[in-house]
């Protein structure tokens, strides 16, 4: 992920000089149409950095600071997919972890439509379905989303979480 910003970023770099080579040179329509390009270019990185950022948040626990980093981008539908897969991803858990549980649920199951790029994601989006089903007292669902969950945590990264996950379920 970060290789593509820094390619992204040295695109946008060589479309702004060509931009800027061909206003030398008399070229004015290429000039703009090399400038609009590397503007699209350059946008993408932003949105992809604000991302980032939210994630960073989120690790050091700051769900605030996480909440005002993805209302930098305020139109998720124009990310790329994966992005969009990871900005749903984030809504999500942000959601979660302020009560907002239906809107959540609709987060992180649009994320998971979208295709998280990491197996330990998807199974952390899961598990957190699984802890939203289980809060409405759905058993069955929450089962079903906590062996997905792990099927999915191949480096058992969630194990300890996945068990008791498991073990809340089954005293319902």
């Amino acid at each position: 992920m970060l290789f593509a910003s820094w390619f992204r970023i040295a695109v946008t770099t060589l479309l702004f000089g060509l931009s800027v080579f061909q206003f030398i040179e008399g070229e004015i329509g290429n000039g703009i149409f090399a400038l609009l390009l590397s503007l699209v270019v350059l946008i993408t990185v932003w949105m992809s950095e604000a991302i980032i950022f939210a994630f960073l948040a989120i690790r050091k626990g700051d769900f605030v600071k996480a909440r005002k980093r993805l209302d930098w981008i305020k139109k998720p539908d124009g990310l790329i997919k994966m992005q969009r897969a990871y900005y749903w991803y984030l809504d999500g858990l942000i959601r979660s972890q302020s009560g907002e549980l239906s809107k959540a649920d609709s987060s992180l199951k649009k994320a998971l439509g979208f295709g998280l790029y990491m197996n330990h994601d998807r199974a952390m989006a899961k598990l957190n379905l699984a802890g939203i089903a289980a809060s409405r007292r759905r058993k069955r669902e929450a089962l079903n989303w906590l062996a997905e969950a792990k099927k999915d945590d191949d480096k058992k990264m969630l194990a300890d979480q996945l068990k008791m996950m498991k073990a809340q379920i089954s005293r319902m």
